[in-house]
């Protein structure tokens, strides 16, 4: 099959590769469609600590089974949870598997979806609503980051958010924001054509800087959505006193933000962290399954896998919002045959 291959940092290629082998407890996926998100950049540019080399990006995708285990079928539709816990660290035993000691993510420390067909644990996956298409089915991956940020967050009805990135997951949060009770949400975004699309979601206000909005006494919660560190150490000083700032956007792992700890102290600011998915994949197929999200909005751009090298440079131009990789393997047939010929040995 055909894959991306990063191979050291910076440097990758599209190329042959061998199929997958699906080991016990494994299904086969045919990828039919898989987003880049910023995780995918970093670990190009080597700034994903976890990520060995070589490796096959690509962690939010969805597919059809074609090669079956446990309860699943050939033909089967699929979202994938890419989240590899150890289930018996210290994390993983107190219910904190995200922050697993031993830590792994199809596609950022095994290969993962930037390919024609990809082996996952039949227990991550998910089986998309009827008439979902593949391409929604995609976005569940980062919108069951969104709601395990929500998930982290003390929620008040009525509150004040301040949002800084108008990108994917800027835009997933803007929108789980409003149906989570938000009094309004302002958007910050240099993109200003970024920043049009959070107004026809639903913004409330939308700026290329903080300082253009009227609230002199802060938002009771600020999310960075960007992981830039100017962003970061801009929204630390817009949070109200006795407000919550999350990290949610992911930055360079050497990177360094100021922050005043005595601000911290004296208006009781809360600093919350949110990494990956946690027990919220099932809820984000639910929610986008009921079209809580804008998914034709969100996604504006599809590339063949032998495009990727584009795909990626539009990402980091800024061009569009979610970029999708659209696989063009066409082998499903024999890999289900080699799939019963596994089962039938067995």
């Amino acid at each position: 099959m055909r894959a991306v291959v990063v191979e050291t940092p910076g440097r990758f290629s599209v190329r042959e590769v061998p199929d997958p082998a699906p080991q016990a407890g494994e299904v086969v996926v045919r990828v039919h469609a898989v987003g880049i998100c910023g995780t995918d950049v970093h670990i190009v540019e080597g700034e994903f600590p976890p990520t060995p080399y070589p490796i096959v990006p690509g962690h939010e995708f969805a597919g059809e089974i074609v090669t079956a285990a446990g309860e699943w079928r050939v033909g089967d539709r699929v979202a994938v949870d890419p989240s590899l816990f150890c289930g018996a660290c210290h994390y993983c035993g107190i219910g904190r598997g995200n922050l697993c000691e031993r830590w792994g993510a199809i596609g950022d420390t095994v290969d993962g979806a930037m390919a024609e067909y990809v082996a996952v644990p039949a227990a991550n996956c998910y089986r998309l609503p009827e008439g979902m298409p593949m391409t929604h089915g995609a976005l569940v991956e980062p919108l069951s980051c969104a709601v395990h940020g929500f998930d982290r967050l003390p929620r008040t009805l009525g509150a004040h958010y301040l949002l800084y990135g108008a990108g994917t997951m800027g835009l997933l949060m803007l929108q789980l924001a409003r149906i989570a009770g938000a009094a309004s949400v302002s958007v910050v975004d240099v993109n200003t054509a970024r920043l049009e699309v959070a107004a026809k979601l639903g913004a409330d206000a939308i700026a290329t800087g903080a300082e253009e909005f009227d609230r002199a006494r802060g938002w009771e919660v600020v999310i960075d959505c960007t992981g830039a560190i100017a962003a970061i150490e801009d929204g630390l000083t817009r949070v109200r006193r006795g407000g919550v700032f999350q990290q949610f956007g992911v930055a360079p792992g050497a990177a360094t933000a100021a922050v005043s700890p005595f601000r911290i102290y004296n208006d009781e600011i809360s600093i919350i962290g949110s990494m990956a998915v946690l027990g919220s994949f099932g809820r984000a197929v639910e929610l986008m399954g009921k079209g809580a999200i804008d998914a034709e909005t969100m996604i504006t751009h599809t590339f063949g896998l032998d495009e990727f090298p584009d795909a990626l440079q539009a990402f980091r131009n800024g061009v569009g919002r979610k970029i999708q990789i659209r696989p063009s393997g066409a082998r499903e047939a024999s890999m289900a045959s080699q799939g019963d010929a596994m089962r039938g040995s067995m």
